[in-house]
């Protein structure tokens, strides 16, 4: 195996994180007008249809589309050729593991854009996990395998929120005074997106409970349910920052990130700068 990443991985790379910057700019943005203004929030496929009725919209929605396909093909590779270092025994698999998931759901998701681009009508995202828990429920052991997706799916959302109160994503961020300026905005961006992931985790689950594949939902249903409760509008509009502050975050991993494997291990990240400071060597390492 090479020791340095290609150097195709690092452009694809970028262009992956700038494309899930501009879903969740769409999906955020609308979500914001349905607090300010009322009306039902939209999950990320019909969002980002709307797209298309505008002039730009269909060139948009495929650079879209592309971006999610490059960031299927980086996390793919991530993973295969461990480009971030996770290793080989038990904790570094699951990561890598988790890597190739979330490429691949992003990849479907791209796939969708595309086939709305085309003209090709969607089923909204909220159907879209209704049907994948139909199948799966259709299957031996169904709501056991439902079950295990929901859990799977809050477990993504729990890691999410840990990632973004304990300021992991630091650890790949390239120090810069933008970085440093929108830290705040990544944090907060993280935990919301960990809060709308753990309730389509939650509403998958109830789907196994009740062997109702119509319980489960996606972004849709998770900010339609903050609507519904007790100041919804005000819970909606604060989740619905945070997904803008998400595809803040996503940008600056899009400027920032740092790929140990191609550009060296001594590079300045956020994570490391923290720890220096807090050591009291952070003059010494900077001279």
């Amino acid at each position: 195996m090479s020791e340095k990443a290609p150097a195709w991985v690092p452009p694809v790379m970028r262009t992956g994180y700038f494309a899930r910057a501009a879903v969740y700019v769409v999906v955020g943005g609308l979500a914001l007008m349905a607090a300010l203004k009322g009306g039902q929030a939209q999950g990320t496929t019909d969002a980002l249809a709307d797209l298309r009725g505008q002039a730009w919209g269909v060139a948009a929605l495929w650079a879209i589309a592309v971006g999610l396909w490059a960031y299927l093909a980086w996390r793919l590779v991530d993973a295969w050729l461990d480009l971030e270092d996770y290793g080989t025994d038990a904790k570094g698999m699951i990561a890598r593991a988790g890597l190739v998931i979330t490429g691949l759901i992003h990849g479907a998701i791209g796939v969708s854009v595309a086939a709305t681009a085309m003209g090709g009508g969607s089923g909204g995202e909220g159907g879209g996990t209704q049907s994948m828990t139909q199948k799966l429920m259709s299957m031996p052991f169904g709501p056991w395998l439902v079950g295990v997706v929901g859990i799977a799916t809050l477990g993504a959302g729990i890691y999410y929120m840990h990632k973004g109160w304990a300021e992991k994503y630091k650890e790949h961020i390239r120090v810069t005074p933008t970085a440093r300026k929108l830290d705040p905005v990544c944090k907060f961006g993280c935990i919301a997106q960990g809060v709308v992931i753990s309730l389509i985790g939650v509403s998958i689950i109830f789907a196994a409970m009740t062997a109702n594949p119509n319980e489960a939902g996606g972004v849709g249903e998770a900010l339609h349910q903050l609507r519904s409760m007790a100041y919804g509008r005000i819970l909606l509009g604060i989740v619905a920052l945070g997904l803008l502050a998400f595809a803040v975050e996503n940008a600056v991993e899009g400027w920032y990130r740092v790929l140990p494997r191609y550009e060296g291990k001594d590079v300045m990240t956020l994570a490391r700068r923290a720890k220096l400071k807090a050591e009291g060597k952070l003059n010494e390492a900077t001279a």
